[in-house]
C-alpha cells in the first residue's frame, strides 16, 4: 500500500533527523508518537474505520478494568497485528477482513506476506495525508511536506483539547489548513502558529474543521515548488474505497495563476484570492485531465460567458451571456428615507465589488491560459475601447443604435475565427478609424493555437463589458 511506502520513507527520514538507530521501528514510532498525539484520549485526532480504535470496548471485560479505554483500544491493535490479522482495520487502505464487504476488492490469494512494521507504516502515512474537500486524501513522497505536516501534529492536538465541542478526527482536513499556513507567505519557523486561522462551522449541531478547497492546496504546493512537477496519490477511504490513483501537479503552469495573487491581495493574504477562487472542476474530475495543471483550474461559472458553442468540449456548458456590473445606485428614491438610501448603497458597494473580483479571477485566468502574453490582454482592452468609440459615434451621428450594437454583439459572440474576421470586415466597413486596431487583432488571431482563440475572445467580451460599465 502506499500508505507504508510513505510511512517507511518518513521513518527513515525521522530516524536520520533525531539519530535514533536503524533498528528503531514503526511500532516504536506508532507507540512514542501517534498514540499519545492521536488515540490517547476520549477525543481521537485520526479516524481509520473499523479499527481497533474505533470499536466499543465492553464493560465486562476483565483486562479492560485495568487500563483506560485509550489503552485496551492500543492493546487490542497490537494484538490484532501480532495474530496476523491483516485488514483494513489493521492496514490502512488495505481490504476488509470479511471478503463479502464492500472495500474488499483487489484480494488475491497469491500467499503475499505482510508483517507487521508495513502495517504500522501505514498509519504514519495516513496520518501525512492532506485532506481536501470532496473527502479526497493526497499523499505525497516530499520531505518538505511531511516535516511541515509533522510540524503541525501536536498543535492540533492542542487545539482539539482546548476546544470543547469540536469535532475530532479530522486530522487529514486539519493538514490541508496546515500546509497552506506553512508554505504561504506570513509563515515564520521561529512562531509557527503566527498568522494561522480558520473558520470552525456547524456541522450537524457540532463545531468541525471545513475542509479546504483543493486549489488551496495545490496553489500552496505551487508557491513552494514553483519549477516542479509533483505525482501525487489520491484517494478517499470511508465505508467505500476510492482510488484516483497517481496524478501530476504541473506547478510551474499553476505557479502562472499565482503570481497573480498579487493584485487581487496586496497584503498577501489568501483570504481575498485563494479563499474565494472556486473552480469548474472537482478534483476527481480534474484528474480526469490527465493531469493537474492550469486547464484542471478554470474559475466555476466562467463557461456561462464564453461564446456560445465556441469550444467542443465546452459546447454543451458555454452560454455566450455577457457579464454585467451592477449600476451605480443613482439618487435617492422617492419616499425613500437617508438610512435606507444608505443601506441600499452599501448593498450595490458590495455587489460591485464581488463582481469586479470575479471579473478579476476570470480575467486572470485567461491571461494564464494565454502564456501571460500583455499584448492580448492590451489588444483586448484596445478592442473593447474601439467597440465603445463605434457605438458612440453611431449615436452621435443619429444611426441606427440597434444596428451597431448587434454588429458588436455579433463580433464578440463569434463562434468560430472565421466568423471574428468576417464580422471585423463588416465593422472596418463602417468604422474606418478603428482600422489599425482591427488589422492588429487580425493578425494576431490568426497566430493564435485553435484552443486559445475562444479564451482571447472571452477575454475582450469582458474587457468590453467592464469599460462599458464605467
Amino acid at each position: 500500500m502506499y500508505t507504508s511506502y510513505i510511512g517507511r520513507r518518513f521513518l527513515a527520514a525521522y530516524r536520520q533527523k533525531k539519530g535514533l538507530p536503524a533498528s528503531y521501528s514503526a511500532r516504536q514510532f506508532f507507540d512514542e508518537v501517534q498514540f499519545p498525539l492521536f488515540f490517547d484520549g476520549p477525543r481521537k485526532a485520526m479516524s481509520i474505520v473499523n479499527s481497533s480504535f474505533e470499536q466499543k470496548v465492553g464493560a465486562a471485560n476483565e483486562l479492560a478494568q485495568t487500563m483506560t479505554i485509550s489503552q485496551y483500544q492500543l492493546h487490542r491493535f497490537h494484538e490484532g497485528i501480532k495474530a496476523g490479522k491483516v485488514s483494513g482495520a489493521s492496514m490502512v487502505g488495505y481490504a476488509a477482513e470479511d471478503v463479502q464487504k464492500g472495500t474488499s476488492g483487489q484480494v488475491s490469494n497469491l500467499p503475499i506476506a505482510i508483517d507487521a512494521e508495513e502495517q504500522y507504516a501505514s498509519w504514519i502515512g495516513q496520518a501525512l495525508a492532506v485532506g481536501t474537500n470532496g473527502g479526497i486524501l493526497i499523499l505525497l513522497d516530499e520531505e518538505q511536506v511531511w516535516w511541515a505536516l509533522f510540524e503541525g501534529w501536536p498543535i492540533y492536538r492542542r487545539y482539539l483539547t482546548e476546544t470543547p465541542g469540536l469535532k475530532a478526527r479530522q486530522l487529514g482536513t486539519w493538514n490541508g489548513h496546515w500546509l497552506g499556513h506553512v508554505f504561504g507567505s506570513r509563515y515564520a519557523a521561529g512562531q509557527p502558529e503566527r498568522g494561522f486561522s480558520f473558520k470552525t462551522k456547524k456541522v450537524l449541531g457540532a463545531l468541525a474543521i471545513p475542509t479546504i478547497n483543493w486549489l488551496e492546496v495545490v496553489l500552496a504546493l505551487a508557491r513552494r515548488f514553483p519549477q516542479r512537477i509533483l505525482t501525487v496519490n489520491a484517494y478517499a477511504l470511508s465505508q467505500m474505497n476510492t482510488t484516483l490513483g497517481f496524478v501530476n501537479l504541473d506547478l510551474p503552469s499553476i505557479n502562472r495563476l499565482a503570481e497573480h495573487n498579487q493584485e487581487l491581495s496586496p497584503d498577501g493574504r489568501p483570504s481575498h484570492f485563494e479563499l474565494l477562487y472556486q473552480t469548474h472542476y472537482t478534483f476527481k474530475n480534474a484528474c480526469k485531465l490527465g493531469q493537474i495543471g492550469l486547464r484542471a483550474v478554470e474559475p466555476a461559472k466562467l463557461r456561462r460567458f464564453m461564446p456560445l458553442g465556441s469550444r467542443t468540449e465546452v459546447k454543451a456548458h458555454s452560454e455566450g451571456k455577457p457579464y454585467r456590473f451592477t449600476p451605480d445606485p443613482g439618487p435617492p428614491k422617492k419616499r425613500e428615507s437617508a438610512a435606507e438610501y444608505l443601506e441600499r448603497q452599501e448593498k450595490v458597494r458590495t455587489r460591485q465589488q464581488e463582481e469586479f473580483f470575479h471579473f478579476k479571477i476570470f480575467k486572470i485566468w485567461l491571461i494564464a491560459m494565454l502564456n501571460n502574453r500583455k499584448e492580448l490582454n492590451q489588444l483586448a482592452e484596445q478592442l473593447a475601447q474601439t467597440l465603445l468609440a463605434f457605438e458612440r459615434q453611431g449615436v452621435e451621428s443619429k444611426r441606427g443604435k440597434s444596428t451597431d450594437t448587434r454588429l458588436v454583439e455579433e463580433l464578440l459572440g463569434a463562434k468560430s475565427l472565421r466568423l471574428f474576421i468576417d464580422q471585423l470586415t463588416k465593422l472596418l466597413g463602417k468604422h474606418h478609424a478603428g482600422a489599425p486596431v482591427f488589422k492588429s487583432i487580425k493578425d494576431t488571431t490568426l497566430l493564435l493555437p485553435v484552443d486559445l482563440f475562444p479564451l482571447f475572445l472571452t477575454l475582450a467580451r469582458f474587457e468590453y463589458q467592464y469599460q462599458k460599465s464605467l
